[in-house]
């Protein structure tokens, strides 16, 4: 079942005290409807249970609108698949540049790339990390990276000095990859604020990493339908989606959908679509991590009262499950300029 129409504009925030300068938020130019999909699973092509067909014909069946086939250093051609590929379906082309440092693993997923990606390494953590999103960059394609918990590889102190990335993991559906933290290293979420709060342009991504398609699901296996994004593009077409994934302009969840969310210059509005009896928490995080409000109402709503660099949400249903929507960043000074 795809994601219902999810509508955000974003206006001014709450007026500065006197003598301050105006802050406002960036209003992003997106159009267009919004689209299901999953950026990061696994074939036979690597360490996968299930041939590419098999694989994309289970994210077809169960209403997704597009997906990326990411295996390890391989690279599977859409064009090899035509019968799979259809006006309401899409395959991405993609691969999962998988290098490492010290016994660190280094995951970059390449999206919309032309072929296959060798992977590279550095002499330093930063750097490998580095190589690879560059290598992805160098052949237009877009970089986002994969489960920094997984093997404990590194933190926000090494993300931090990454540049030209935009796109992190903050879910993955994997049951090895850490996403919570534990024994005083952060959790992903942690990790993303981190990042955030010291200015960098970056959003959250739920994947699955799917590899077992194969006999039971079960919460040791890593199974589809754990982790999604709903993309608002223009079109269902591959330099769409990734320009609107780069942008910012989508959700990610878990579970939960949105049927709605609206910013207007006071207030935020999270319109959540209902499912069963199931009850909803939301709460609205900006610099730092700091919970700003928490709410069960449905739409939730926060109004604007305060500075902060960025503003986003975290909808959480009783069962759960979790839907991120990304965050809304404070612009200081004349609305009116460039």
């Amino acid at each position: 079942m795809r994601p219902p129409p999810l509508i955000l504009a974003l206006a001014l925030a709450a007026q500065p005290a006197l003598g301050q300068s105006p802050r406002t938020f960036e209003v992003p130019g997106w159009e267009g409807r919004w689209y299901r999909g999953n950026t990061h699973t696994h074939t036979t092509e690597s360490d996968g249970d299930s041939a590419p067909e098999h694989v994309a014909r289970w994210y077809r069946d169960h209403g997704y609108d597009f997906l990326v086939l990411s295996d390890h250093n391989v690279f599977t051609d859409p064009a090899g698949l035509p019968d799979l590929a259809t006006e309401d379906f899409l395959l991405i082309p993609g691969e999962e540049v998988t290098s490492g440092f010290e016994g660190r693993p280094v995951h970059v997923n390449g999206l919309n790339i032309p072929g296959v990606i060798e992977p590279r390494r550095a002499g330093t953590l930063v750097g490998t990390i580095q190589a690879n999103v560059d290598a992805v960059r160098e052949v237009e394609g877009v970089p986002h990276i994969n489960h920094p918990n997984f093997g404990w590889a590194f933190g926000a102190e090494v993300l931090a000095k990454v540049r030209d990335d935009r796109l992190l993991e903050i879910f993955n559906g994997h049951p090895g990859v850490h996403n919570r933290g534990g024994g005083g290293i952060p959790g992903l979420e942690a990790v993303w604020d981190d990042l955030l709060s010291r200015g960098k342009r970056i959003y959250g991504i739920a994947v699955d990493d799917a590899h077992h398609f194969q006999g039971e699901f079960a919460a040791d296996r890593a199974n589809p339908g754990r982790g999604w994004v709903a993309v608002r593009a223009p079109r269902l077409e591959p330099r769409a989606i990734v320009d609107a994934l780069e942008a910012g302009h989508f959700y990610a969840s878990t579970g939960v959908t949105l049927a709605d969310v609206v910013v207007t210059p006071t207030r935020i509005e999270v319109h959540i679509d209902p499912r069963g009896d199931f009850r909803y928490t939301t709460e609205f995080i900006g610099g730092g991590g700091r919970v700003l409000k928490t709410t069960g109402g449905n739409p939730a709503i926060f109004e604007l009262d305060g500075p902060t660099p960025y503003v986003r949400a975290r909808v959480i249903d009783s069962r759960g499950d979790v839907a991120w929507v990304q965050p809304v960043f404070v612009r200081v000074g004349d609305p009116g300029s460039s």
